[in-house]
């Protein structure tokens, strides 16, 4: 079994490509479906933010899953093979977990050490386990992976100024606009992004409204962030109303075109933090227009701030991977099985040499009586082992793995402590 990522990042892809691989839940289920449905392909879950788009699965055949993700993806993105293999950052096992574990702790985003990427990690995970196509080797590298981020974060003051896409184009407003609170600001959206733009907002104390859709989420965030509601159905006259527009939808289409925009006697600041865009428009003097992919200029200061975090970061990402696969060595459920079977040989030779001694049986039936007893062992082992070895392809494969090593224990394994199932004692 091997872990592939197939990854399309900020790092490779500009956003009018990442934007080409944008899903719907309904659309997000149909290409899971789709992926496991290759024979090469057992596990995987598919992660879309504003910066990256990334699959993660479980394979047989590395070669094989790739070319099958590559199909899957040239009819989504409507792009050749070859260029997006070209494009992409194609990594597999350690490396692949490398790449997992430094997504979870933030060493990997646009805005190094921004707190998002977990809950988004979560969600992905959630998404395709709940679907049924993410389970046992997934949930395994995420768990290390969270833990390798809680890690990060609690040696590192990596996180010690939280910081996101949202706060990064707070900062931008900020610069840009004079005489901040006697502006109007409209937020559209209803996400983690759109609450945390229009929270700063308001404690800055802008005149802020929020709009959405799906009316009664607006209402909903609106009262929770004490700002006002703003009815969805009046955007062509929000463009030509407010000073301050920030954009986070899921809409698959640009919600705001040249063709709503009019003169207006004042400056106007569209910030569209979407994948895909949210705004389509020709380049004006009189609007300022800040898309995801403008931050990257303006987070190269914030990562030199940062970069003896990340440094220490990714020592920790680095020995977190190694423990990952020193760990899954340990749950093989081989080495147990031929412990069992080395340990019933010992005890078979003790007890016939016992049975000698003792005048049990002559000397010269040593070698039969042996044989007697190591099938006798064989025939009373067969059942177990045979359910130990189908276990260890279930879900329940940790729990049986953990008791028979607990069973097992004594000064001669040589398996890792750190890596043992322990049970807890009283």
């Amino acid at each position: 079994m091997h872990y592939l990522t197939v990854s399309f990042s900020h790092k490779n892809s500009a956003i009018e490509l990442r934007e080409k691989f944008t899903y719907t839940d309904e659309e997000k289920e149909a290409c899971l479906k789709r992926l496991v449905q290759s024979p090469s392909i057992s596990e995987g879950m598919l992660l879309a933010t504003c910066n990256r788009m990334e699959i993660y699965v479980c394979c047989s055949d590395i070669e094989d899953a790739v070319q099958h993700i590559m199909t899957l993806l040239t009819f989504k993105g409507d792009l050749s093979s070859e260029y997006l293999q070209k494009t992409a950052e194609i990594v597999d096992d350690s490396s692949a977990i490398h790449h997992l574990f430094a997504v979870a702790s933030s060493i990997d985003s646009m805005v190094v050490g921004e707190t998002q990427i977990a809950g988004q990690l979560k969600d992905a995970f959630r998404f395709a386990h709940e679907k049924g196509y993410a389970a046992k080797k997934l949930s395994r590298a995420l768990s290390h992976a969270f833990k390798c981020a809680a890690k990060v974060r609690n040696h590192t003051d990596i996180s010690s100024k939280p910081v996101s896409v949202a706060s990064v184009a707070i900062g931008q407003i900020k610069e840009k606009v004079d005489d901040l609170q006697s502006k109007k600001a409209l937020v559209i959206g209803v996400g983690e992004m759109s609450e945390i733009c229009a929270k700063h907002l308001i404690s800055d104390g802008v005149d802020t409204y929020i709009a959405n859709r799906t009316k009664q989420k607006a209402e909903t965030l609106a009262e929770e962030c004490s700002a006002k509601f703003y009815e969805f159905g009046n955007l062509d006259k929000a463009v030509n109303e407010f000073d301050i527009i920030f954009t986070a939808t899921s809409a698959q289409y640009p919600i705001i075109t040249n063709e709503l925009i009019e003169k207006v006697a004042f400056k106007r600041f569209w910030f569209d933090l979407a994948i895909p865009r949210d705004i389509d428009l020709q380049e004006r003097d009189d609007i300022y227009l800040f898309v995801v992919d403008d931050i990257q200029n303006i987070v190269s200061a914030n990562r030199a701030d940062r970069e003896q975090y990340v440094r220490q970061a990714h020592g920790i990402v680095g020995r977190s991977v190694v423990e990952f696969f020193e760990w899954l060595d340990a749950l093989n459920v081989e080495p147990i099985i031929k412990e069992i079977y080395k340990k019933a040989n010992t005890a078979v030779a003790q007890e016939t040499q016992r049975a000698i001694t003792k005048g049990f049986i002559p000397k010269e039936y040593e070698y039969e009586a042996k044989k007697m007893a190591e099938q006798a062992i064989k025939r009373f082992l067969h059942d177990m082992t045979k359910k130990m070895r189908e276990a260890s392809h279930e879900a329940k494969s940790d729990t049986v793995t953990g008791a028979m090593q607990y069973i097992l224990n004594d000064e001669h394994d040589n398996i890792p402590d750190q890596y043992k199932h322990h049970l807890k004692k009283d």
